[in-house]
């Protein structure tokens, strides 16, 4: 076989929502012989209704389990959540295998950051739920982005935190259309990092995508610690959205800039955004295709 045409392997941490959606983008390679699907799940119960889908799914607990130990494969994408990425990131990175990020969140912890950033494998950072990043990169390397802000409206009852006091949560339960959309958070990724660990993915990826230009890895976390108190972050508790919707907006000599982006929900879970898992499968066939030619 050439290079082009060998079977790729790709290990996938997760098989939920996000997961199975991938690996349903994923069919045409699947199922034409071209790439060989493997799913680490906690539960193998809980994942027999999934196998058709085409991956060999193999129960692993942790980091430190021996069946992790031994497993192989050309990439790695995490999709289970900031702290498997936190977990099991890093050692996919420092074995030197390519590891594409679906929790993008994790590169707000700088410990986590910067094993992720050590090499000798490759970071694939995705989009996730927002799009228009490109721009904003692109602008943000050429030091023409002075103010990066996302504004983000979720129905209340997906906003609701352990944290929160018995009225914070009333108020939050009993909002109803009528009353509007109801801004429970402003300030910078690292702080709603903190208090919305599930809702902030976007916010972080924003933070490094407009990071700039960085030599190196000592240069991209300082960059991105900058970056994650910089940005602006405002999230909304709206009765009237169904969906996850953001807006972006930034300005500086390069121009004013404005996203606003609502996607349809996976159809693997409603509470999840369809466009993430567009984002997953876009960058792990764009890392294929760069392991391909080389």
């Amino acid at each position: 076989m050439t290079a082009d045409s060998e079977v790729k392997s790709v290990l996938m941490i997760g098989f939920g929502a996000i997961g199975r959606h991938v690996a349903r983008l994923l069919q045409p390679e699947i199922s034409g012989g071209r790439l060989a699907l493997t799913a680490l799940v906690r539960d193998l119960d809980k994942h027999s209704a999934h196998r058709h889908l085409g991956a060999e799914l193999i129960q692993v607990g942790s980091p430190d389990d021996p069946r992790w130990l031994e497993l192989d494969a050309d990439v790695v994408v995490e999709c289970a959540g900031v702290p498997a990425a936190k977990s099991f990131g890093p050692s996919v990175i420092a074995a030197g295998t390519p590891l594409v990020l679906t929790s993008v969140g994790a590169l707000a912890d700088r410990p986590t950051r910067r094993a992720l950033l050590a090499g000798p494998g490759e970071l694939h950072v995705t989009n996730g739920a927002i799009g228009g990043l490109d721009v904003l990169e692109a602008a943000a390397q050429a030091h023409a982005l002075d103010d990066v802000s996302i504004r983000t409206a979720k129905a209340p009852a997906g906003l609701i935190q352990p944290w929160m006091g018995t009225e914070e949560v009333r108020r939050l339960t009993e909002l109803t259309p009528a009353d509007g959309p109801l801004t429970i958070f402003t300030g910078s990724p690292a702080e709603a990092i903190v208090k919305f660990p599930a809702n902030v993915n976007i916010a972080v990826a924003l933070a490094w995508a407009t990071r700039g230009l960085g030599v190196g890895a000592t240069e991209d976390d300082e960059l991105m610690e900058t970056a994650l108190h910089r940005s602006g972050v405002e999230i909304r508790a709206d009765p009237r959205q169904t969906d996850s919707h953001h807006e972006i907006t930034a300005r500086g000599p390069a121009g004013d800039f404005a996203f606003s982006i609502s996607s349809t929900p996976s159809p693997e879970n409603p509470a999840t955004s369809g466009l993430t898992a567009l984002s997953v499968a876009r960058s792990l066939r764009m890392c294929l295709d760069g392991l391909a030619r080389r």
